[in-house]
């Protein structure tokens, strides 16, 4: 009988600063034997995502953090290849928190660990990516939080990654007029060009709240209304200086300082002045909306009305490397990890 062997990576090290490749350990691991009730999965693709960042300290957070010398936590979409689950047949396609790794072996009775998916509309990679956990929290934060009426403005920092290019094109399904902020003219361009925003503003090119600030409100003369936060520093200050009266911030992220920078606001009053409502939120605690999110979200997949893009690394010995270049915003759009 051949054994299969699982290639997984492994946190080996926690970094001190920004983390680096030493900080992963590509580790390999006979897959099991199944027993009764338990599927294994061959992982197709593994979603990176920047809440990795924040995991691989120690220190206290919303989630905790990754074990030392354990797999690492990811999200993963493949195929089920074995079954002695009634639940799971081989071939389903499936997404659950597989981690870092190609196969894994799962109690299929356990709730919420594996979900069948069907590909015959939407790709089995955008389960990870816009009908997945990085569009639910688009929807989230702009539907529940920033809520915009037709005509409002819309701000979304980030706006080239998973999560900014759905909330700019929701933000546009729902009436709004949606502004980027985005580094680099290409990003900036293919944000515009690609996915319909009105605006995008390269933030390489305004290193200072000042001047960033004067670049959106040349973008957005009425003010603005929403503005979904993935960055923080000085980008946030400088939508700070162009929020209209009772504008909604909905707090994703904080990418600014997830290697340990200080990133106070410079002018705090304004949320007062302005009263604004900032909700910071984390999706994972909302599961009562991802029902209704994930079918306006497969919908709109399915019928080519919400775009995307996917960079995609090859193979788990990639993984680090990508995650590295995914914090450095080298992404567009989804980052994963092809495994198959």
């Amino acid at each position: 009988m051949t054994i299969l062997i699982n290639k997984q990576q492994r946190l080996a090290s926690r970094p001190a600063a920004e983390p680096t490749l030493d900080n992963f350990r590509l580790a390999e691991a006979p897959v099991p034997e199944l027993a009764a009730g338990q599927v294994l999965v061959r992982h197709h693709f593994l979603s990176l995502d920047p809440y990795m960042r924040g995991r691989m300290n120690d220190g206290k957070s919303y989630a905790a953090p990754q074990p030392l010398d354990e797999v690492m936590i990811g999200g993963t979409a493949g195929e089920v290849v074995a079954s002695r689950s009634d639940r799971f047949a081989v071939g389903d396609r499936v997404v659950g928190m597989g981690g870092w790794q190609q196969y894994q072996v799962i109690d299929a009775a356990q709730p919420g660990m594996l979900r069948k998916v069907d590909t015959a509309h939407v790709p089995l990679s955008a389960y990870l990516g816009p009908v997945g956990m990085p569009g639910v929290t688009a929807w989230y934060g702009l539907v529940r939080i920033i809520a915009p009426k037709a005509g409002e403005t819309v701000v979304v920092s980030a706006a080239s990654g998973a999560v900014g290019t759905v909330v700019g094109q929701l933000a546009r399904l729902r009436g709004a007029r949606a502004i980027g902020i985005a580094g680099g003219p290409e990003k900036c361009r293919a944000v515009v060009e690609e996915l319909g925003f009105d605006a995008c503003i390269d933030y390489h090119e305004h290193r200072d709240a000042r001047s960033l600030a004067a670049a959106l409100k040349s973008a957005c003369p009425n003010g603005i209304d929403g503005y979904f936060e993935n960055v923080g520093g000085v980008i946030l200050d400088a939508v700070m200086l162009r929020l209209n009266a009772f504008a909604r911030i909905a707090m994703c992220g904080m990418i600014a300082g997830y290697n340990g920078e200080p990133i106070p606001m410079a002018a705090p009053q304004l949320i007062l002045v302005n009263r604004v409502k900032v909700e910071g939120f984390i999706v994972s605690e909302h599961m009562d909306v991802w029902p209704e999110a994930l079918t306006e979200l497969a919908g709109l997949v399915a019928h080519g009305h919400l775009k995307y893009r996917e960079s995609v690394a090859q193979g788990i010995e990639a993984a680090p490397a990508a995650f590295l270049g995914l914090l450095k915003g080298r992404n567009f759009g989804k980052q994963l990890v092809k495994l198959v």
